[in-house]
Order: C-alpha cells, then sequence, then structure tokens
C-alpha cells in the first residue's frame, strides 16, 4: 500500500473505533511509539518499540479510563512517506474529573506498513 492508501484505511477504521484493527492491520511489527517527554509525568513511556509493547500500552492505557465519552479524527494529511492527523477525546480518568484531549500524530510508512508514530500533546 501507498501511504496514501495506508493513511486513507487509518482513517476509515478510526472513524467506525476499530483501534486494534488499525493496530493489526496497518503496523509494522517493529513499530516505534514516541510520546513528548511531559508523558512521563502521567506514567506513559516516551519510547514504545515493537507491535505487542505498543499494544499493551494502549491496553494499559484504556483501563486508567472510566469512560470515553466520545472521540474524533481528521482527515489526513499526506506528505511523501508520513501522513498526519488530529485526534480528540473527551474523557474521564478514573479518580479524574471529565477532560478534553486534543493531540497531533504523525504516521512514517514503509513498505506499506506503518513503522513510527509520534503524538504531540
Amino acid at each position: 500500500m501507498t501511504t496514501q492508501q495506508v493513511a486513507d484505511k487509518y482513517y476509515e477504521l478510526a472513524q467506525q473505533e476499530k483501534w486494534m484493527e488499525i493496530q493489526d492491520e496497518l503496523y509494522g511489527q517493529d513499530i516505534v511509539n514516541k510520546e513528548p517527554e511531559h508523558a512521563l509525568a502521567m506514567g506513559i513511556p516516551t519510547i514504545t518499540k515493537g507491535l505487542d509493547a505498543v499494544r499493551a500500552k494502549g491496553e494499559a492505557r484504556r483501563a486508567m479510563m472510566e469512560a470515553l465519552h466520545s472521540q474524533d479524527c481528521s482527515t489526513p494529511v499526506v506528505g511523501g512517506k508520513y501522513f498526519s492527523i488530529s485526534m480528540g477525546r473527551d474523557v474521564t480518568f478514573k479518580g479524574k474529573p471529565r477532560m478534553k484531549l486534543e493531540e497531533i500524530a504523525v504516521f512514517e510508512v514503509s513498505d506499506g506498513k506503518i513503522v513510527t508514530e509520534q503524538f504531540f500533546y
């Protein structure tokens, strides 16, 4: 798949909230996930390597949620081997007040798979 095709498939699955299918279908086995430095204060590692580790990190994050009220994903913008989206979530984490989260995600595609994802929030 081209970068555009991967981006389009990501958006299609995101609109259906099929986050696990995105990982199953579009992520490479050696994916590298990058979070901003301030994520450490929330207990989120800044670098996670490998599909199994990225999945485990996502599961741990979902376990911290009391309720996900809504979420959205913008249409992707593609440039070369990268695409980006903006994402928003209205969420209540266990023991915390309800909050709105907004971020930009940048994905790198190689050989038809997402090989890096980096989040800015």
